[in-house]
């Protein structure tokens, strides 16, 4: 059965970050339907209103939106009761709450969370860090790094990185390479959290046999060869369970889940490094 088609147009006075994610993981609640999304970012005046009710009345559907502005506010959701069609804000009724519970007024401001402030540019010194020391790259200094991620090639582990990093967290990719000894640096380590990816021989193959294909490669090489495969992983596995490092497997795991695993054990590693203190 054809999935059922509809609009959606996500409406903010921001990046539109949050409404995108929270649009996502609503809609994947539901099965066989495809949303057409409207995005509409930066909607701060009067001018980027009208062009987007404009969109909205030609092409009706649930709007889901982040606006500030009392007067955008109401006449977007003005225009969506005369259409009959959903409006619902995504941040009003934690920020209500929140203020309730804080005893404080809201500030009211569009885009807060995206201010040029220590956070922000933290996440930009983590993100050079990450950049600077993927794929073994190291200059000596890979114990500064508060997370590194380990495991044979085409574990997820740049991408993965490249997540944590945009979280503020300073991420080093080192790879297992087949007959090479890990590098001395990562045994050495002693401040990170080092985290050993490892996933099964044939999800492994398989991708191995995808990346040769994309780079017009021979795909019959020790590369994707399953006795080899097999031996790397279990290679990886023992250095693992030598140094104690826990490991998540990544073979039916997205980016996200991935790193929402990691991210609970880097908490719980810095509790552990609370309490001895």
């Amino acid at each position: 059965m054809a999935p059922r088609l509809f609009h959606l147009h996500l409406v903010s006075d921001s990046t539109g970050e949050t409404v995108n994610a929270l649009a996502r993981a609503v809609c994947s609640q539901f099965d066989n339907i495809k949303p057409m999304e409207h995005i509409y970012g930066l909607v701060r005046g009067e001018k980027q209103l009208d062009r987007m009710l404009t969109n909205i009345q030609a092409y009706p559907g649930p709007v889901f939106f982040s606006i500030v502005d009392v007067r955008i506010r109401d006449r977007l959701e003005a225009a969506c009761r005369e259409l009959q069609v959903p409006c619902l804000s995504v941040l009003e009724p934690f920020v209500a709450s929140m203020a309730s519970y804080l005893n404080q007024p809201i500030t009211g401001k569009a885009g807060s969370q995206h201010l040029l402030d220590g956070d922000y540019f933290k996440r930009i010194a983590a993100l050079n860090y990450t950049m600077m020391h993927d794929d073994g790259q190291s200059q000596g200094d890979l114990d500064d790094a508060d997370i590194i991620l380990t495991g044979v090639s085409r574990t997820s582990k740049t991408p993965t990185c490249m997540y944590l990093a945009n979280r503020g967290l300073k991420a080093a990719n080192v790879p297992l390479v087949p007959g090479v000894p890990p590098l001395s640096e990562l045994l050495a380590v002693s401040r990170p959290l080092v985290v050993g990816l490892t996933t099964s021989i044939e999800r492994l193959r398989q991708i191995r046999k995808n990346r040769l294909l994309s780079l017009n490669e021979d795909a019959d090489t020790d590369y994707v060869d399953p006795d080899i495969v097999s031996r790397e992983i279990t290679e990886a596995k023992r250095l693992f369970a030598r140094k104690g490092w826990p490991v998540i497997d990544v073979s039916r795991r997205s980016i996200e889940e991935v790193a929402a695993v990691v991210l609970n054990l880097y908490q719980e590693h810095v509790d552990r490094g609370r309490d001895t203190v």
